[in-house]
C-alpha cells in the first residue's frame, strides 16, 4: 500500500503544474527554441539532430519502392528485422542489436506496448495510414516528449494524424492491392477538417492471403519442391483520429484503434514433414489521447493518457492426447504529463512523469497472474544556439511487480544520465558533427519473468551505455544536384542481456548472455539529380557494420561469437527514376550471414541474401481526383533465404494496387 501511495503523489507532481498553468495566460503555440518551432523545415532537423535521425516521407515510400512498414525499416541503417515469412508472418525489429525489447515504437506521440513479450510486430500498422516514419537512435532533438519515450535506446516514430487545414472539403482514399498466394487488401480512409481548427480521420483495411508460397527443400543430395502449408492468415483494422486546435494556445487529440487477426502458423520447415495445426487469434484495442496548451510565462503543458488491451489465443492441434491451446489477456493504464520551460532563447528545460500500470492473465493452471507498476521521470535541459546543441537527460525509473499466486520478480529502479551534442563545422555549410552517450535499462518482460518452462523471476535487467559519435553533410553540388551524407560509429556495451531464441512464432527461450559488446558503423547517402521539371533520378543507399560479441567469459568457447540473429553486414540502396510516363525504381535490400544460436552450432548458420525488386508507379488527375496505379515484383531473381532459421522466405511475388482520392 506504501509503495501505491508513493506512486500516486508521484505522478500528481505534474497535474498539480497543469492546474497551476491553466490560470495564466497562453502563448502562440510555438516553442522559444530555433530547432523545436512547430513548423520547422524536417530536413533540417534531420541535419542538425545530435543524435542519429533517419526520416522516411509518404512520397519516399513510393520512389523507394516500399511496399511495407518493415520494408520501411530495412531502408534505414542498424536495423534487423525479424521476418517470419509472407504476409502473415510477424515482423518485429531491432537496432544496432539491443534486442527488439529495446526498440519502442510511438504511434503518434505515445509508446505503443506489449508487456507479454515487449515486441512490437510491426505487420499490424499499415503502411498506407502514414504520413511520415522515423527512426531515432539515442535522445530526440525534440525534448517535450513523455518519459517512457525517452526510456529506450531507440524509438520508431510512426506519424498518421495531419493538422487542420482550411481545406474544408470532405476527402476519401479507396484502394485495392492483389498480390501472389492469395494476397488481397481492400484499404479504405475518410478525413476532413470540419473547420480550420478541427480535422477528423477514419480508415479501414483488410488483409487476407493465403501465403502458400512455393519453396526448396535441401536435405544433403536430395532435393524436393515444397509449398508452406498452413499459412492463411486474416486480418482487419481500423482506426479514428481527431485534432482539435482549441484556439491557438491549446490542442487537444485523439485516436481510436482495432486490430484482429486470425491466422495459422506454419511452424518451422523439417524434413520429412511440413504439417503444422498452430492456429494464433491477435486481438488489440487501445484509446488515446493528448492535451498540449502554451502560456505566457514561458511554459508549455503536454497530458497524454491511454488504455490499451490486447488479447493472443493460440490452439496447436497436433498433440495426439487433444488440442493444446493457451489465451493471454494483457491490460494496460497509461498516462503522461511533461512540463517544458522556456526562460531564454536558447535555453529549454523539460520535465515529464509517467506512470503505466500493467497486468496479465492466461487459461494456463500455472498462470500467476503478474501486474507492474511503472513510473518514469526524466529531466532534460537543452542549449541551442546558431551552431551548437547540446542536450543533458537524467531517467529515473521505477518498477514495482507483483502476482496474485506465486513468486514475483524483483522492484527495480535505475538513475539513467544520457548526454549528446551537435556542432556546425562551417559557418555557411551544412556540415554537422554529432556525440552522444546515453545509458538504460531495461526490465525483463512478463513472458521472460513468468512464461512457464521459459522464464524465470531471478532473471536479471538489461543495462546498456551507447556512444555515438558522426557527422550529417547536406550539401547542394550544383544546381539540379544535391546530396545528404551521414556517418555514425558507434559502441554499445550490454550487461545482464536477454536473448529470445525462438521454438516458433509464439515461443521463446529467454537468457541472459551476459556481457555483449557491439562495435558498429552506420551509414546513409541519398543523392538527387534534377534533369528537367519533369526527370529527376534519386539514389538511397544505407549500409550497417555491427560487431556484436559476446564478452561474458573469457574461458568460454564461446567468447568473441556474434550474437544470434544479428548479421555482420546489411544494407539496402534504390534508384528511382521520376518521368512523365511511368515513374521506375528498382531497390535491393540484404544481408550476411547470421547463427540461430549463440553457440554457432554446425547446422545453426543462415546464409546471406541480396533481394532485389522493381516498382512501377504513375499517378493521374481525373477532374480534381488522383488515381495511382503501382506495380511491385519482389524477390526478381526468385532468391531463396531465410531471415528466422527454418522460416523461408516468399520466392518470386507479385502485387498490384489501385489508389483512388477524391
Amino acid at each position: 500500500m506504501k509503495k501505491i501511495t508513493a506512486l500516486v503523489l508521484v505522478c500528481s507532481v505534474p497535474f498539480c503544474a497543469q492546474a497551476q498553468s491553466e490560470k495564466n495566460d497562453t502563448i502562440d503555440n510555438t516553442y522559444q527554441l530555433q530547432d523545436v518551432v512547430v513548423t520547422e523545415n524536417k530536413k533540417k532537423h534531420e541535419v542538425t539532430s545530435t543524435s542519429p535521425l533517419y526520416v522516411i516521407n509518404n512520397k519516399s515510400l513510393n520512389t523507394a519502392g516500399i511496399t511495407d512498414i518493415a520494408d520501411a525499416l530495412n531502408r534505414m541503417p542498424g536495423i534487423t528485422i525479424r521476418d517470419y515469412g509472407g504476409a502473415g508472418g510477424m515482423k518485429t525489429v531491432s537496432v544496432r542489436s539491443f534486442g527488439t525489447q529495446h526498440t519502442g515504437v510511438s504511434y503518434d506521440g505515445i509508446m505503443l506496448s506489449d508487456c507479454q513479450s515487449g515486441q512490437i510486430d510491426l505487420s499490424r500498422y499499415s503502411l498506407e495510414n502514414i504520413d511520415n516514419i522515423s527512426l531515432v537512435i539515442g535522445d530526440n532533438d525534440d525534448i517535450f516528449i513523455p518519459a517512457k519515450n525517452a526510456s529506450l535506446p531507440a524509438s520508431i516514430n510512426i506519424r498518421t494524424i495531419k493538422s487542420p487545414t482550411e481545406d474544408t472539403a470532405p476527402h476519401l482514399t479507396t484502394q485495392l492491392k492483389v498480390g501472389s498466394f492469395g494476397y488481397i487488401s481492400p484499404f479504405i480512409r475518410y478525413e476532413q477538417n470540419f473547420s480550420n481548427k478541427f480535422s477528423f480521420s477514419a480508415i479501414g483495411e483488410f488483409v487476407y492471403a493465403e501465403n502458400d508460397y512455393p519453396f526448396t527443400l535441401r536435405n544433403i543430395s536430395v532435393v524436393t519442391k515444397e509449398r508452406r502449408t498452413n499459412s492463411r492468415m486474416k486480418s482487419g483494422h481500423g482506426e479514428t483520429n481527431f485534432i482539435w486546435n482549441i484556439n491557438t494556445r491549446n490542442e487537444l487529440s485523439g485516436k481510436i484503434y482495432y486490430y484482429d487477426n486470425d491466422r495459422q502458423l506454419p511452424g518451422q520447415v523439417r524434413y520429412y514433414t511440413n504439417i503444422s495445426n498452430e492456429e494464433l487469434r491477435d486481438q488489440n484495442f487501445f484509446a488515446q489521447i493528448g492535451y498540449r496548451t502554451f502560456n505566457s510565462n514561458n511554459l508549455s503543458l503536454k497530458v497524454n493518457a491511454k488504455y490499451n488491451w490486447a488479447a493472443s489465443k493460440y490452439k496447436d492441434g497436433s498433440y495426439s492426447d487433444g488440442i493444446k491451446d493457451a489465451d493471454y489477456w494483457q491490460r494496460e493504464a497509461y498516462t503522461s504529463a511533461s512540463l517544458l520551460y522556456t526562460p531564454f532563447k536558447d535555453w529549454a528545460f523539460c520535465y515529464s512523469a509517467d506512470y503505466s500500470y500493467n497486468n496479465m492473465n492466461s487459461s494456463l493452471s500455472t498462470d500467476t497472474h503478474p501486474f507492474r507498476h511503472t513510473v518514469l521521470q526524466a529531466a532534460t535541459a537543452k542549449y541551442k544556439s546558431a551552431r551548437l546543441s547540446i542536450i543533458g537527460k537524467l531517467l529515473l525509473s521505477l518498477y514495482y511487480n507483483g502476482a496474485e499466486y506465486g513468486e514475483s520478480a524483483r522492484d527495480m529502479s535505475k538513475l539513467s544520465p544520457s548526454l549528446s551534442l551537435s556542432y556546425k563545422v562551417f559557418k555557411n555549410n551544412d556540415f554537422y558533427i554529432r556525440a552522444s552517450y546515453k545509458n538504460i535499462f531495461r526490465a525483463p518482460t512478463f513472458n521472460e519473468s513468468y512464461f512457464y518452462h521459459y522464464g524465470s523471476t531471478n532473471l536479471l535487467p538489461e543495462s546498456t551505455d551507447q556512444y555515438n559519435i558522426g557527422f550529417t553533410l547536406l550539401q547542394d553540388v550544383t544546381k539540379k544536384t544535391n546530396i545528404k551524407i551521414t556517418l555514425d560509429g558507434y559502441l554499445n556495451h550490454v550487461k545482464d542481456k536477454i536473448v529470445a531464441v525462438p521454438y516458433n512464432m509464439f515461443i521463446w527461450t529467454n537468457i541472459n548472455v551476459g556481457k555483449v559488446r557491439v562495435l558498429g558503423l552506420d551509414a546513409t547517402a541519398n543523392v538527387m539529380h534534377k534533369f528537367s521539371d519533369k526527370h529527376l533520378i534519386t539514389l538511397t543507399a544505407s549500409y550497417s557494420l555491427q560487431n556484436a560479441e559476446n564478452r561474458t567469459n573469457p574461458e568460454s568457447p564461446y567468447y568473441g561469437y556474434q550474437i544470434a540473429y544479428t548479421p555482420l553486414h546489411s544494407g539496402s540502396v534504390s534508384v528511382c527514376y521520376e518521368n512523365p510516363w511511368v515513374n521506375l525504381t528498382v531497390h535491393g535490400t540484404g544481408m550476411s550471414s547470421r547463427s540461430s544460436n549463440n553457440e554457432h552450432y554446425e547446422d545453426s548458420n543462415i546464409p546471406g541474401f541480396f533481394e532485389t525488386g522493381i516498382t512501377l508507379f504513375r499517378s493521374f488527375k481525373i477532374a480534381k481526383n488522383t488515381i495511382t496505379l503501382r506495380g511491385d515484383i519482389k524477390n526478381l531473381l526468385n532468391k531463396q533465404y531465410e531471415i528466422v532459421k527454418a522460416y523461408p522466405m516468399p520466392g518470386i511475388s507479385y502485387q498490384f494496387s489501385i489508389n483512388y482520392k477524391f
